[in-house]
């Protein structure tokens, strides 16, 4: 395989399209181009002129399964902007939101999209009914998807593109009944995760990630406050995020990509595992301490391993909560002005998210800027699959074997386009 040409492209049963472009010469990686190619989705000219109660809602719509990351981002930036803080009840239902967003989201991709490839199948679907193990596998994953969907069901009206979260608090919290059940769901499904991550600590995919890791950072464990930690050990403040990106353009690719003080960067599970570990909630570090041990990771499969301890983070620090919170109907909180700019700092399932609002003193969108995490980690990507592809050239890798190990490595990101197994399409040159 010292020489290679072949482009990945019309990528089907993706959320958005991607390629990949590579061409090999004398055993030289001469190209590997990884363009997201319809990235842009004109959401900040979108914004403009709404009211700003309607945004929101609005931007819920970038994704179909990360809705609820995007809702809760859009909501801090506004009320940022107009000088609302948010009872301590709405900050708790905040984090019990984004819980049911990662337990679901999580175990969507680690289930349908990354364990074939451990178990060397196809998709999913291929698991064998009549494998215990195998069987096994198929209900944990509904099973932990269900509990997931109740928990944002009962906090958020939805356990995507929710309905309770507004700006200035929730229009609905849950019952005393609601929140049992939620805590009997998790419970069911809490040995399903504890085998899961026992399968992805005893995966041996291996390839070291080249870029820096960076993630909100907080103490407890959690999505949605504390402060940037990123690049060389650099400390950043949620509104300066913004000032620390440089927005770098590629020809080829219709995405706005990102470097850090020059250097690629990575966001997503493993760099908030790596950074903030000890954070996690206690019995989640006992439960899952072997695999624990593996942190802090380079190694880019680790990011499958590190949602799946998210996924348990997520599920005790939600059953605590959930025992030890009766939850009140409470008026939503007021803007203390009519304008200004705010600031929305997340970590969604995929990573760092950034929104940026100025709202005017009609109470419209002035203009709007929204980083998501697959964007600045378009290039960390593109450095790994280059990576990945300069290990197989000098081995007897066919074509099929180094179409299918790219895909493996894009998974392991779980980019936003990662919605099925086995999902490129390779036209050979």
């Amino acid at each position: 395989m010292h020489q290679v040409d072949l482009s990945l492209t019309e990528i089907t049963k993706v959320e958005g399209s991607a390629s990949l472009d590579i061409k090999v010469d004398n055993g030289k990686v001469e190209k590997c181009q990884f363009s997201i190619k319809e990235f842009k989705r004109f959401y900040t000219q979108a914004m403009r002129g709404k009211a700003y109660a309607s945004l929101p809602q609005l931007l819920a719509r970038i994704c179909g399964t990360c809705s609820n990351a995007h809702l809760m981002c859009s909501i801090e930036s506004c009320e940022n902007a107009l000088g609302i803080e948010p009872t301590p009840q709405s900050q708790i239902l905040k984090e019990l939101t984004m819980s049911g967003l990662m337990i679901r989201d999580h175990a969507l991709h680690l289930y349908l999209f990354s364990l074939p490839d451990i178990y060397k199948l196809d998709a999913f679907l291929k698991f064998d009914e009549s494998d215990p193990e195998q069987h096994q596998l198929l209900h944990d994953a509904f099973d932990i998807k269900a509990a997931g969907n109740y928990l944002a069901t009962i906090v958020a009206g939805r356990s995507v593109h929710a309905i309770y979260p507004t700006i200035g608090g929730f229009i609905k919290v849950p019952n005393a009944a609601e929140s049992a059940e939620a805590i009997k769901k998790m419970k069911a499904v809490r040995p399903a995760v504890l085998r899961l991550i026992k399968i992805f600590e005893k995966c041996d995919f291996k390839l070291d990630v080249q870029a820096l890791p960076t993630a909100l950072v907080s103490d407890p464990f959690g999505f949605l406050h504390g402060v940037i930690k990123g690049g060389k050990n650099n400390v950043i403040k949620k509104e300066d995020y913004p000032n620390h990106l440089d927005h770098v353009v590629l020809p080829y690719s219709q995405a706005s990509a990102y470097k850090h003080q020059g250097e690629a960067f990575m966001v997503g599970a493993l760099p908030r595992i790596n950074l903030s570990k000890q954070s996690l909630h206690k019995q989640t570090q006992k439960d899952a301490a072997s695999a624990l041990k593996l942190f802090p990771s380079k190694n880019i499969y680790h990011n499958n391993l590190a949602q799946a301890i998210e996924i348990l983070h997520c599920i005790d620090s939600s059953i605590e909560i959930l025992k030890n919170t009766k939850f009140k109907k409470e008026p939503l909180v007021k803007p203390t002005r009519k304008s200004g700019t705010g600031i929305g700092v997340v970590e969604a399932p995929r990573g760092t998210l950034y929104h940026k609002v100025e709202i005017g003193e009609d109470g419209k969108v002035i203009k709007g800027e929204i980083v998501v995490p697959t964007g600045q980690n378009q290039i960390s990507i593109e450095l790994d699959l280059r990576k990945k592809l300069e290990e197989l050239i000098p081995g007897d890798a066919t074509k099929e074997d180094i179409a299918f190990e790219m895909e493996k490595l894009i998974r392991a990101y779980d980019p936003c386009m990662s919605c099925a197994a086995h999902f490129l399409k390779v036209n050979w040159l």
